[in-house]
């Protein structure tokens, strides 16, 4: 489990332009780490839009904010474009960076679809240090939004 004060993992994840993102090149930026289970989906799109839809508060911060999913770049890419997303959106299609920073289920609460990513929220500070961490076993709960933003603030 990843917690506050830690450093957090670094990753290289595909976005949907099909370009290695390495969390690690973006030290001296604040980023949020949004894991979301799966694209396409009722609570996931609910989530993804209100960030779309509150970007100029996160812009305002200076944040850098990342969609992570294990969906596959072409899928995030449909998804992304449909919901015209205006951020990033990473595939974790291996599960790596999913399992490294604890949000990852063995078995989804639906059906038996094993290593789908948890709804997640991480908070990273410029020197590439834990904030806030959140980690929902609900694939139905969202992140407390208002606590990120005290955060990001």
């Amino acid at each position: 489990m990843i917690s506050v004060g830690q450093q957090a993992p670094d990753f290289n994840l595909l976005n949907t332009q099909k370009e290695l993102v390495q969390l690690s090149s973006l030290k001296g930026q604040k980023v949020l780490l949004l894991f979301f289970p799966l694209a396409f989906t009722g609570v996931c799109t609910e989530e993804l839009c209100s960030i779309r839809d509150g970007i100029s508060f996160y812009n305002d911060a200076k944040a850098t904010v990342l969609g992570i999913s294990v969906d596959s770049a072409f899928t995030l890419e449909q998804f992304k474009n449909q919901q015209n997303l205006n951020f990033e959106l990473l595939s974790d299609f291996n599960k790596e960076a999913s399992t490294a920073y604890g949000a990852i289920f063995d078995t989804f609460p639906f059906g038996e679809m094993k290593g789908v990513s948890k709804r997640s929220a991480f908070v990273i500070d410029e020197a590439g240090v834990i904030q806030y961490a959140e980690v929902l076993e609900s694939p139905g709960d969202l992140p407390n939004f208002e606590a990120i933003q005290q955060v990001l603030a």
